[in-house]
């Protein structure tokens, strides 16, 4: 009997090293990682660059406490803010801790300024933006928030896709909207970019800030560095994690300077957060994140959903909609998916499920060709198998 907790219902698989795309159980076995630690691993498994950076750094510096400068997180938070929006930075752990710093951002803000009573935030019903108490309560899923009552409050929600209740739900003491630009575990469902400019222009007409949680679909996924780019809007606030650590804990809050400026000393912190050997694989992350791998990106997403719609034309009773952006890809299943999802791991192929039936797909930012193939193959196999 295992020792950990109960909290996962974990797949009796377990793998001892991985290269790319692809991970290696200890017997040999070698499977295709379309999951990559949900949409973690951004640039693979065992990546020379990211394996040569925290190298280097592990024989300097590991930790040193945000009380003293901290010259990795320095050079990071510099190249985030010249390729965002942004103007400031609060590194974190996690996205869930990303989106808790998102939160008291907002709400801090409004406190500088002298409107203590706006501190409420709306967001989309049964999205998903952590596990934290906070966080659940925000997502607003009572599946999520049963038995950690009480409830926490300052959260209000609307239907995904209901301009009329979200409207109605601004009032005197609404602070912000957050939402996330692609629902990852909602479903794999994309904001419309003319939805994402009419929220911005809601939120500048009613002087509250726009949050966009980009924790899953930021860092190129999309197929531009942030998913919101698609949109060209600026937003408030952004939380981020995923991604950014191409397998190593990293998160962080992004935000403008009006908002920044009401992050005083003593109003947020993290102990490990934005330490130096976190700080040197963010580097060697955000310098692979290029212009050349965003077009790879653009490229085999094009020809993976044009593939999947394909296939979705063959099996009509099996595949209802092919959903997504860039290599944030969904595919909603007329029945369950996890008999489906079974069968791709049986093939060798390794997905993970979001709601509605969605089989969620998440392959490396420098997946190749000839593994967008051999996913295909096995989506084929398995699609004629089930029909």
């Amino acid at each position: 009997m295992s020792a950990l907790a109960p909290n996962y219902k974990r797949k009796n698989l377990s793998f001892a090293r991985g290269k790319g795309s692809f991970l290696i159980t200890a017997n040999g076995k070698k499977y295709l990682d379309f999951v990559q630690g949900i949409a973690v691993n951004s640039l693979g498994h065992a990546n020379d660059k990211l394996i040569r950076a925290i190298n280097k750094q592990s024989k300097k510096l590991w930790h040193v406490s945000n009380a003293f400068r901290i010259p990795e997180g320095e050079k990071l938070a510099s190249k985030l803010v010249k390729k965002t929006f942004a103007d400031s930075i609060i590194f974190q752990n996690s996205g869930a801790e990303a989106t808790e710093a998102a939160i008291k951002v907002a709400r801090r803000y409004f406190y500088s300024i002298g409107k203590k009573n706006k501190n409420r935030i709306i967001c989309i019903k049964n999205s998903f933006h952590g596990r934290t108490i906070a966080a659940i309560h925000a997502s607003g899923s009572k599946k999520m928030t049963e038995g950690f009552g009480p409830k926490i409050p300052g959260f209000d929600h609307f239907e995904f896709g209901d301009h009329k209740k979200l409207k109605s739900l601004i009032n005197k003491n609404t602070a912000a909207i957050m939402i996330e630009t692609i629902m990852g575990e909602g479903g794999i469902k994309v904001i419309p970019d003319w939805c994402i400019r009419s929220i911005r222009q809601l939120c500048n007409k009613k002087g509250i800030l726009l949050i966009l949680d980009e924790v899953q679909c930021g860092i190129g996924r999309s197929g531009k560095f942030f998913a919101f780019e698609h949109a060209k809007v600026k937003p408030d606030i952004v939380p981020i994690a995923k991604g950014i650590g191409g397998g190593f804990p990293i998160g962080a809050v992004l935000m403008t300077k009006k908002v920044s400026k009401a992050m005083v000393p003593g109003t947020h912190g993290s102990t490990f957060g934005g330490n130096p050997l976190a700080m040197a694989v963010g580097n060697a992350v955000i310098d692979q994140i290029n212009n050349k791998l965003l077009n790879n990106v653009k490229k085999m997403s094009k020809y993976f959903i044009s593939s999947l719609n394909q296939l979705k034309m063959k099996y009509p009773n099996t595949i209802k909609e092919v959903r997504g952006v860039g290599l944030l890809i969904g595919i909603q299943l007329f029945s369950d998916q996890t008999f489906f999802i079974k069968k791709l791991m049986e093939n060798r192929l390794l997905t993970i499920r979001a709601s509605e039936n969605v089989i969620r797909i998440l392959p490396p930012l420098n997946v190749k060709k000839s593994e967008i193939d051999l996913a295909l193959r096995t989506l084929n196999k398995v699609c004629k198998e089930v029909n």
